[in-house]
């Protein structure tokens, strides 16, 4: 198999740099590729540059190395595609390419590729993903981290997208939220209620001020 033609694609979406082309092999097929999805001995620019590529014989490794560099194409305007309409996680995303029918390979190198980029960054979706949850104050520390990992993020992520976005005033409308909800006033000693609070993962200090304010 054979090298028919090769044309320059549009800018890699991503980095600005040139890296999709679009190529025609001698047994029919016409896709684009992004050169960033090729091994390392594949992707120089001049191998597949337009006048030196054509007429080329392809190896079977080689014809299977671009096609695997068109699916993580196909994958990454997918993922892209989606960040566009809202901050993603890793996870989130591996659940939602894999529903849209990608294979794993391709989408372990695009979230690779797009996490180094800074493009998916789960500290960053924890916080938007935190925010959206205090201003409806609902839940406590605890089971906001839970939430969190449940979605795939990793407790050092979790645990500092919590201590960035929950400030002293934030942390205390979520507790009284917490404790109206929960009628914590109602059920008894000041020791079992900032025992529980405590347990949820409420800060010793933010207790205290509830605490005060209601003696």
């Amino acid at each position: 198999m054979t090298i028919v033609s090769v044309k320059a694609g549009t800018a890699g979406e991503i980095s600005g740099r040139a890296e999709i082309r679009r190529i025609e092999l001698s047994d029919g097929t016409l896709f684009s590729f992004k050169t960033s999805y090729l091994p390392s001995f594949l992707s120089g620019d001049s191998l597949y540059a337009r006048g030196s590529a054509e007429g080329r014989e392809l190896s079977d490794g080689e014809a299977e190395a671009l096609r695997f560099a068109a699916a993580c194409l196909r994958a990454e305007r997918a993922a892209l595609r989606l960040i566009a309409r809202a901050e993603q996680s890793y996870s989130g995303l591996t659940r939602k390419l894999k529903r849209g029918g990608h294979e794993n390979p391709c989408i372990r190198a695009v979230l690779g590729h797009l996490s180094e980029l800074g493009v998916v960054n789960d500290g960053r979706f924890a916080e938007f993903w935190l925010i959206s949850r205090l201003s409806m104050r609902t839940g406590s520390p605890r089971a906001l981290l839970s939430s969190l990992r449940n979605r795939g993020i990793a407790g050092g992520d979790a645990e500092a997208a919590l201590k960035k976005v929950l400030d002293a005033d934030a942390e205390l409308a979520l507790l009284e939220r917490y404790a109206e909800k929960n009628n914590l006033t109602e059920q008894g000693e000041w020791s079992f209620i900032c025992s529980k609070l405590k347990f949820e993962g409420f800060s010793p200090a933010v207790i205290q001020r509830f605490r005060e304010e209601r003696e």
